[in-house]
């Protein structure tokens, strides 16, 4: 079977501006306000919770890497309660999906979210079946780019190795797929499209009505 795995935060939903707002919590509790800007930041809130951690703090005095490990599980907390007030799907993606699945592919999602906040979101977003199993950042010992996660979904999906591609919308996604020898598709309407061709991937989607033609040139 042919599979399509999908990332999940910027590449099926765009998530950040939530993501922001539990950051900006976890500043506000600590007294400084809030540090992160859900437009101008929303990049760096879709390469993760450590990673928006990380950016507040650089803009303030007196925090570095002990503050962001402290703070990390109430970031967790804080999202977890409020996931999908803002969060919505990429147009097209739904239908790009029952496309792929009319064409005879297999479903799943690769995202290094934690798998149960992963499970909630796309349950919350009315689409929890849609876009097939879910292997998240904790699903196993290893997260990508380490390729274990996407060969994971695959088999959950009830795909063939060596018949799947990734898509997805950061370095991370390239890596995993180049470490799984597998052809990646980068999107680039997310907030770091503009970043994509130079990582150099088998595909560019400009738009989730152009994803089943780009994959069905892969010849997978």
């Amino acid at each position: 079977m042919r599979s399509v795995i999908f990332d999940l935060d910027g590449t099926l939903a765009d998530t950040s501006a939530d993501l922001v707002a539990a950051a900006n919590s976890c500043f506000r509790r600590l007294g400084l306000g809030d540090l992160l800007d859900p437009a101008r930041d929303a990049a760096t809130a879709l390469r993760g919770g450590k990673a928006m951690l990380r950016l507040g703090f650089s803009r303030v005095e007196g925090f570095g890497d002990t503050a962001v490990e402290e703070e990390y599980p109430l970031l967790i907390e804080a999202y977890g309660a409020a996931l999908a007030v803002h969060s919505r799907l990429y147009p097209g993606a739904v239908e790009a999906a029952q496309a792929l699945r009319a064409a005879g592919y297999t479903l799943a999602i690769c995202t290094n979210k934690p798998e149960g906040l992963a499970v909630r979101l796309m349950e919350e977003l009315g689409e929890a079946e849609t876009f097939g199993p879910i292997v998240g950042a904790d699903t196993l010992a290893a997260r990508k780019p380490d390729p274990a996660p996407f060969h994971e979904a695959v088999a959950r999906a009830g795909g063939t190795a060596g018949r799947a591609c990734l898509v997805g919308d950061s370095v991370t996604d390239r890596e995993t797929a180049r470490a799984a020898q597998a052809p990646s598709l980068l999107v680039t309407f997310g907030p770091a499209g503009g970043d994509m061709a130079a990582l150099q991937p088998e595909a560019l989607v400009p738009s989730f009505a152009a994803l089943p033609a780009l994959v069905e040139e892969l010849s997978l």
